[in-house]
């Protein structure tokens, strides 16, 4: 059957080999072999690029401590991360469709590993933040690819699922990165936790690599000039729909990392004074961002993808007033309302890119990505300010507002759904 070219088949000839058109070759149905194993490779390559990414993040009062610095300079080890991930990932939008997506994913994340084996043993500050600079730009070579190739890849009426498997690996990822970190702190120091980290990242990039079955909708390129990115790039924001995606990425990862960031300084603070390991425990709601991620995919399947939208951001904003009582039952429930939304919400929004964007789909991917890790870095350090001028309750309001421009855009979204018309 012929797809319609808004139904989020991957319909355009470039991304098919000469030799078949699109229509000839078989997408990968749910529910079989080949989609277990890629929905697999692509969780083990979610995890490693978050458990690497935020690993530091349970560790910035130690780096207070380790290095004399402020908690706002201390998040600069995260903020310069992930400023420099959504700057590579932007570049890699491009220039994927010239490489094996496959063999730009792997070199991604064995860089990416080994750098973080080399801050567990760096003397100073300062070089810590260039080898987390250099990870970011390292690990730029996996998001967005990883949703270009399930776009290209996986039958439209299993997308939803699968990329929810994906952000399920991403939610491991950044749960073991801060509890495998908290615990390893306290038992045998920050440098021992960041090396473990880096060693699990390379173990996930050879199960990746074993995994991940070849594209079959999707063949590099060459000769493409600036010209054709900057065409396809404008064609990207003229698509309706497609630009208030690229704000909402902004809005949930600023607000779940600007939140994240600084709740292990409150915690840390009387009158709670939890350890390091105590405070990584928390981050095991994270677990619920693994069932939240794949259930909000196959509902979005289902159901429509603005209601789950809505309703995930609405689950965050819920979680952040929650977090602002006194009681740690309160705050152990604020933040797993908020982690579940996030994750739901991600899913949701990063599957969508990739059916509204009709060419050039890791680039499409790229601009979406670049809005979600700007608002880490942007947010997540404009987070340490207000934390410091008007603590908890500054933070809280800062994330709030934005949740709110959120559900904003996902009305805007959802009259665009209701009209037949993303």
């Amino acid at each position: 059957m012929t797809a319609s070219p808004g139904d989020g088949r991957n319909t355009a000839t470039p991304s098919a080999s000469p030799s078949a058109t699109p229509s000839a070759v078989p997408y990968i149905e749910r529910g079989t072999p080949a989609f277990w194993h890629a929905s697999l490779a692509l969780l083990f390559a979610g995890y490693a690029t978050f458990s690497l990414l935020y690993c530091v993040q349970p560790l910035l009062p130690a780096f207070s401590q380790a290095f004399g610095v402020s908690p706002a300079q201390s998040s600069l080890s995260l903020s310069f991360t992930t400023a420099a991930l959504a700057c590579a990932i932007f570049v890699a939008g491009f220039i994927s469709e010239g490489w094996s997506r496959r063999a730009m994913m792997t070199a991604s994340l064995t860089v990416s590993s080994l750098l973080t084996l080399a801050v567990a043993f760096v003397p100073h500050w300062h070089t810590l933040l260039v080898l987390r600079t250099l990870e970011g730009i390292a690990l730029g070579g996996v998001p967005a690819v990883a949703m270009a190739w399930l776009a290209e890849e996986m039958h439209p009426e299993g997308l939803g699922l699968s990329m929810g498997l994906y952000v399920g690996g991403t939610a491991i990822g950044g749960m073991a990165g801060r509890v495998i970190t908290g615990i390893c702190t306290d038992l045998l120091g920050w440098r021992v936790a960041v090396a473990v980290i880096g060693v699990l990242g390379l173990a996930a990039m050879f199960a990746f690599r074993a995994l991940l079955p070849p594209s079959r909708h999707f063949s590099p390129k060459s000769g493409l000039g600036f010209a054709h990115h900057r065409a396809a790039l404008m064609r990207h924001f003229a698509r309706p729909g497609l630009p208030v995606l690229f704000a909402l990425g902004f809005v949930l990862m600023g607000s779940f990392v600007t939140l994240y960031n600084y709740i292990g300084y409150r915690l840390i603070a009387p009158p709670y004074n939890m350890s390091q390991a105590a405070i990584g425990a928390i981050f095991l709601v994270y677990l619920t961002g693994v069932l939240a991620s794949p259930w909000s995919g196959r509902m979005a399947d289902k159901f429509g993808r603005s209601p789950v939208l809505i309703a995930a951001i609405a689950l965050m904003l819920v979680g952040v007033v929650l977090t602002m009582f006194a009681s740690i039952g309160m705050i152990a429930a604020g933040i797993g309302c908020l982690t579940i939304g996030f994750f739901a919400g991600h899913a949701v929004a990063s599957g969508w890119v990739g059916r509204l964007a009709r060419e050039a789909k890791g680039q499409a991917a790229a601009l979406y990505l670049l809005a979600y890790y700007l608002g880490s870095s942007i947010v997540g350090s404009i987070g340490g300010h207000f934390w410091a001028s008007w603590g908890w309750g500054g933070v809280t309001g800062l994330v709030a507002v934005l949740l709110v421009a959120g559900l904003a855009g996902a009305w805007m979204l959802r009259a665009r759904e209701r009209a037949g018309a993303a």
